[in-house]
């Protein structure tokens, strides 16, 4: 019988083992868990494929201050993100904060102009 179900199959456990420590790499802060974010440095609409977990807080405050084209054209790193002025304010703000804070990021009225 075809897409017959099968009960007796063993079930195979991976074991146990603690998420290692993230750091992110924008503000230097661990991440936990539920604060991870995936950013690609070069947007996938742009045919980036590398990523690097940040701070959801900081993935957010990235895309509230630059354009796709910017992001791909200017700023395709770390150390382009960390140089970036509105960058480096939010840094200095956020770097005395809790890992877990979840604050409101508002888009720049400067988005989009270099």
């Amino acid at each position: 019988m075809i897409g017959r179900i099968k009960r007796n199959q063993a079930v195979i456990q991976e074991p146990f083992c603690l998420p290692a420590e993230v750091v992110c790499p924008l503000c230097l802060r661990l991440i936990p868990q539920s604060q991870q974010d995936a950013h690609h440095l070069v947007p996938k609409s742009r045919g980036g494929v590398a990523t690097v977990l940040l701070h959801r807080l900081c993935h957010r405050q990235i895309h509230a201050l630059l354009t796709e084209t910017q992001l791909a054209r200017h700023y395709p790193s770390i150390e382009a993100l960390s140089a970036h002025p509105e960058i480096i304010k939010f840094i200095d703000w956020v770097k005395d904060k809790p890992a877990d804070l979840n604050a409101t990021i508002r888009r720049s009225r400067d988005k989009g102009r270099l």
